[in-house]
């Protein structure tokens, strides 16, 4: 999340979201966007090290703000959480869909993936449906070059009624535009063409819930049942369940119909590849026998394979402790000084050393292939409906599994199992794609 060594210092204490201008003409800009798509890489690119870090109010979810000058205008950018939708299923898709829905920001500019243009538009469409000053920069057009995807964005920006800007934010390709697009809809705002048409029972409770827009579906979500829209709701057969299925299901409808004749897959030989390997990883008869197999291969590789450099340094350290003793032990210093220093200090450093580096050393490696092959989001797919049990979803998985990385990775491949379940598979009567219709894609 472009996140300074600060996030972990005392600066990192939950002091409230505090958003520091310099003057009040200052525009606050929202950076959104799927897990993933480059959203940090532009976020460093446009404010450098001009960086604060804090958390969100009552969250230890982190928050990262940086400037940016533009033509006399000051930009604070504020580095939301990567969420696949306003509806929340976790702590900081929470938090970054209240700061949207707040109107604090000024503008919202939402990173979206030219290698996965459909899945993104989700959460461009909902934004839409928030504020109307929102901007689309369409990342990673290199890699979509590589995977044989052309994308109309010209169709696209036609379509929507928003400004979008092809980039590559890792290379610097297409910032001077972004920002000269960003300073128009500050200026003029946008007029959005294309909205999201939802079941008509859904918009009747939205319009009893009394919000406007997205907002109104967003508070519907929570299913409190003496709102008026639940009531309504619920007096139709609808339950919270139903309800998120079909606002999903509309959501995924809408973009499929936006996104036709837009997106051109001129090789689509990796793509069917994908999706044999989704198929493989994901079904029901191979998913979990692969997971547990690949799993348990990964730790016992760790376990055993650590014991050989393992006693290899406990070994070298050993043999260094007992010079470093026969040559102190030879000088005129106080024992108790250089054995607190030996015995203490530098055996307890040495032992550490021993037994932590070679089991990370080797698990790390292994992890970050599982990452980069793609296959972590299958094992939280495959496990979703396990932890929904106990109230959370099959992202925490890999948590469990790896706790102190927070971020899936860098890798758009990935991702590919979700567009198996969003656009062959999508069925929101089915329980097995649950995932799909919650909106965790």
């Amino acid at each position: 999340m472009g996140l300074t060594g600060r996030s972990t210092g005392a600066e990192a204490i939950d002091n409230g979201l505090i958003i520091k201008k310099q003057s009040e003409s200052d525009k606050i800009i929202a950076l959104a966007g799927n897990p993933n798509v480059g959203k940090s890489t532009l976020f460093n690119e446009l404010t450098g090290m001009n960086q604060h870090t804090g958390n969100w109010p009552g969250k230890t979810v982190a928050n990262a703000q940086g400037c940016c000058s533009y033509n006399g205008v000051n930009y604070i950018f504020v580095d939301i959480p990567g969420s696949y939708s306003l509806f929340p299923h976790s702590a900081e898709e929470e938090v970054a869909g209240d700061f949207i829905c707040s109107g604090i920001p000024d503008a919202v500019a939402v990173v979206c993936s030219a290698s996965c243009l459909q899945r993104n538009m989700n959460l461009v469409m909902q934004i839409a449906g928030v504020t109307e000053n929102i901007i689309i920069c369409l990342n990673l057009m290199d890699e979509a070059e590589k995977k044989g995807i052309s994308v109309d964005y010209r169709l696209l920006e036609e379509r929507l009624g928003i400004p979008v800007v092809p980039m590559c934010a890792r290379n610097g390709v297409g910032k001077d535009e972004f920002l000269k697009e960003l300073e128009k809809l500050v200026k003029n705002g946008a007029k959005i063409k294309y909205h999201i048409k939802y079941n008509p029972e859904i918009e009747k409770a939205a319009e009893l819930n009394g919000k406007k827009g997205f907002n109104a579906l967003r508070e519907l979500d929570g299913f409190d049942e003496e709102n008026d829209g639940v009531k309504y709701l619920l007096s139709q057969g609808i339950d919270a369940v139903k309800y998120r299925d079909m606002t999903a299901c509309a959501t995924i409808e809408a973009a499929d119909e936006l996104c036709r004749d837009i997106i051109d897959k001129r090789d689509s030989k990796s793509d069917k590849r994908d999706r044999r390997l989704d198929r493989l990883f994901t079904s029901r008869k191979t998913g979990f026998l692969i997971m547990g197999m690949l799993l348990i291969s990964v730790f016992w590789i760790t376990i055993v394979g650590a014991n050989i450099p393992s006693n290899m340094l406990n070994g070298l350290f050993t043999d260094i402790e007992v010079r470093l003793l026969a040559f102190f032990e030879k000088t005129e210093i106080t024992p108790w000084i250089y054995e607190m220093l030996i015995l203490g200090m530098y055996r307890v450093v040495a032992w550490v050393v021993s037994v932590m580096l070679p089991p990370m050393a080797i698990f790390f490696p292994l992890f970050t292939i599982l990452e980069d092959s793609g296959y972590l989001p299958r094992v939280a797919f495959n496990l979703d409906k396990c932890f929904r049990k106990c109230r959370t979803c099959g992202k925490q998985a890999l948590t469990m599994c790896q706790r102190n990385k927070n971020s899936l990775g860098n890798s758009e491949a990935k991702f590919s199992t979700y567009r198996l379940i969003f656009f062959d598979k999508c069925n929101c009567k089915a329980d097995r794609y649950r995932t799909c219709c919650d909106g965790l894609v």
